[in-house]
């Protein structure tokens, strides 16, 4: 199987340019590609997961990635999927997230030896000349047909900035510069970007007459249509200190039964012949799949040692041990007392266990809580500091655990 019909047995392709072309390219490690990944946070999330083992996948197969960091299309804000518009960040905030992505990025990509490139656009985005962008690059976009791009259009009932509306251009801009600076021949990305990236392949085309590519990957939904990567608490990081190896791999160990394969196609580098095989599983056998796919994830993102030791805290936790060294913890601060004492509810919202007092209550309610294997019936059941001394490890239904410090 060629490298690019992996790529679609795995489910990764959803539209490309010119197949033929894209596919020589890919199958005989000759090209060179680049993923943006503009500095929105302070760590990479699961939302950029798939792109970085889709970059792995091509540079093992001889192709050459470039990492594409926004210092300047982070200025404005890609709109893309954005029902409202992004926070605007300080070049303080944008440089500190780059120097974060720059540590992640490497354990997934290997930059030795100009085998991959990493690329800060800020290097021509902030010193461009408004009048001289609008003569070179403006005149070569249609805004007819920028308002029919599914990123803007979503937006336009709210009120689309100019400032966003500008974000096409860049990113346009971002694909030409590195066509002209490094061989860049091709540009991936997810399936929300494809408008942008169009955009990009087409002003290489009318300034300079050569042909570049673009494929985007198809984004991780669950079997409900939801973007993947979200929890209670918010997004899944890649950071151990936002998304501790345990919380990152018990994400994963429990995906619905039906979306269990497809993240073993599209995530992991097992051989698709062995996935198959779990087609055919059933019932516990499923779960034994997900332990796969969980275990899998986190030794990539977080190496082997820290998937043995979440494996093992999940084991012992679902087998009712008591070893919770792993456990992700929270420490309780002095607000969350109230005369001495803090109630069961605000543990749970302190911990990011539930997102409100009301979540908290009906889930004491229901009989959703356990404190060291011990329910909790009455939602007003308190604590006072001594207590935490000792072991308080907090059970959210089955499935959520924080060991509790003050």
């Amino acid at each position: 199987m060629t490298v690019y019909d992996e790529l679609v047995a795995r489910g990764l392709i959803a539209q490309v340019t010119n197949e033929e072309e894209i596919k020589k390219m890919i199958n005989e490690g000759k090209a060179t590609f680049y993923i943006g990944f503009d500095p929105t946070a302070d760590s990479l999330h699961v939302g950029h997961f798939m792109a970085l083992c889709l970059m792995k996948r091509l540079q093992m197969a001889g192709n050459k990635p470039i990492a594409l960091l926004g210092g300047g299309t982070g200025m404005i804000g890609d709109p893309s999927g954005r029902t409202d518009m992004r926070k605007m960040l300080t070049k303080e905030d944008i440089q500190h997230n780059i120097d974060c992505f720059k540590k992640q990025m490497s354990r997934f990509i290997d930059f030795s030896d100009g085998k991959a490139l990493m690329v800060n656009n800020a290097d021509w985005l902030l010193n461009l000349n408004y009048v001289e962008l609008l003569r070179e690059v403006g005149a070569c976009f249609s805004v007819n047909n920028m308002l029919r791009a599914e990123c803007y259009k979503q937006r336009m009932e709210k009120g689309l900035s100019f400032l966003e509306f500008n974000y096409m251009i860049m990113q346009s801009y971002d694909f030409y510069r590195l066509f002209q600076d490094y061989g860049c021949n091709m540009q991936f990305g997810g399936d929300d970007q494809w408008s942008n990236m169009l955009g990009g392949t087409e002003l290489i085309r009318r300034k300079l007459g050569k042909d570049a590519h673009a494929m985007t990957i198809t984004l991780l939904l669950n079997s409900e249509g939801k973007k993947m990567g979200k929890t209670v608490g918010g997004a899944v990081w890649l950071d151990p200190n936002k998304t501790s190896p345990f919380e990152f791999y018990q994400y994963w160990r429990n995906v619905s039964d039906a979306d269990v394969l497809k993240c073993l196609r599209m995530l992991t580098f097992l051989p698709l012949e062995q996935i198959d095989e779990m087609d055919k599983w059933e019932g516990a056998k499923l779960n034994e799949a997900k332990d796969i796919l969980a275990y899998e994830l986190t030794e990539l993102v977080h190496g082997k040692e820290e998937a043995e030791k979440a494996r093992e805290a999940s084991k012992a936790l679902f087998a009712g041990g008591a070893n919770s060294e792993n456990v992700p913890s929270h420490t309780l601060s002095d607000e969350d007392f109230k005369d001495g004492k803090v109630d069961i509810l605000q543990i749970l919202v302190s911990s990011g266990l539930t997102t409100s007092r009301a979540e908290a209550r009906r889930a004491v309610q229901q009989g959703g809580v356990s404190v060291n294997g011990e329910k909790i019936s009455d939602p007003f059941t308190a604590y006072e500091k001594n207590v935490f001394a000792e072991e308080f490890l907090l059970k959210k239904g089955k499935k959520s655990f924080c060991k509790i410090e003050a």
